[in-house]
């Protein structure tokens, strides 16, 4: 028996709101306490949660398959050297290792117009998930508008502003990152892209950047989040910047599981 159908369970006057939302509301009580079906419901998103920050991606796979699509790639590092340091140490994240920037240096000398990074950060599970159909789209769509690419670089332990220093390596003007974003006990494989122009190590803030954010089954679709992208990297070579000075003004923002939704407001 559901806890919906409980007798034992306290209906909820709202219940009826929760198609509207993943939200965790109306979860209704049984006598003092959360009915169990809440309770392990709970435990289960929270080990959904934990598992995608702790659970190594598999960056070989990743790699394999890209490559497969003809596209060039390199594996790189940050100098977080684990999980547990990576975690610890925000800012051992943002700086490549001595190794990955001898990688670099050792390459082919390319200038490209984008640089594409993708890496982990903390939802190993939102890379594994989103960002090879994510890629499959942004890619063709990059070179068929002439840009030249460097190789995709696939960053271990990076946060967002470890991208810098490998836009600055091809003195790229468009500096564009995929990375897992901290799960939520509802979206434990939410992935956020982040642009920023002309990107360089020692200038770039938060304040340069664009972020999408909330790209999963649940929140923007891959097509939305990419038309997003393209608008912004279309005003940015217009403006010259990124950031607080650059908005996004697309207006297709209904996440997934509302598309097929009336507007409970309007009924």
């Amino acid at each position: 028996m559901s806890d919906h159908n409980d007798p034992k369970v306290a209906p909820n006057p709202w219940d009826s709101l929760k198609q509207f939302t993943p939200a965790r509301i109306a979860l209704g009580r049984a006598g003092m306490s959360l009915p169990t079906r809440a309770c392990l419901d709970f435990q289960l998103a929270h080990a959904l949660a934990r598992d995608a920050v702790n659970i190594p991606l598999d960056f070989a796979g990743l790699e394999q398959r890209l490559n497969l699509q003809g596209y060039q790639t390199l594996t790189l590092q940050s100098q977080a050297e684990n999980q547990s340091v990576y975690l610890q140490r925000p800012d051992l994240g943002r700086l490549l290792s001595a190794s990955a920037m001898a990688c670099l240096q050792s390459t082919a000398p390319i200038t490209a117009d984008a640089v594409v990074v993708v890496a982990d950060g903390l939802s190993s599970q939102a890379i594994e998930h989103h960002a090879e159909p994510f890629l499959s789209l942004l890619l063709p769509e990059l070179q068929e508008n002439c840009y030249a690419l460097s190789p995709v670089c696939l960053v271990k332990h990076g946060r967002v502003a470890i991208a810098d220093a490998i836009a600055e390596h091809y003195a790229a003007r468009l500096c564009i990152i995929l990375i897992g974003e901290r799960p939520g006990l509802s979206s434990p494989d939410s992935m956020g892209i982040y642009f920023t122009y002309q990107a360089r190590p020692e200038i770039s803030t938060d304040a340069d950047r664009n972020c999408i954010s909330n790209i999963h089954k649940n929140g923007l679709s891959y097509e939305q989040a990419l038309k997003k992208l393209l608008f912004l990297l279309t005003e940015a070579e217009k403006l010259q910047l990124s950031g607080v000075n650059l908005k996004d003004e697309t207006t297709d923002t209904t996440p997934n599981y509302q598309q097929k939704r009336a507007n409970f407001l309007l009924d």
